[in-house]
């Protein structure tokens, strides 16, 4: 198989991590200087909601490698 049988698992513990981590950032750190047309700060319940199926994507898919 292209690129090794576990690709699936690796993309989607990439894509969770990154999306759970990014997530969070956004709520720890928003931005010093607003450009004009962007929000303040990101909106809190959907960030949350974002880096937590973020990280049960990465969750999962680093069981699914860690299992076999």
């Amino acid at each position: 198989m292209f690129l090794g049988e576990d690709l699936l698992a690796y993309l989607v513990l990439a894509i969770g991590g990154a999306m759970a981590v990014g997530s969070i950032l956004a709520i720890v750190r928003p931005p010093e200087q607003v450009k004009d047309g962007d929000l303040p700060a990101a909106p809190v319940a959907r960030s949350v909601v974002f880096a937590v199926v973020g990280a049960i994507g990465a969750i999962w898919a680093l069981a699914s490698l860690l299992s076999g």
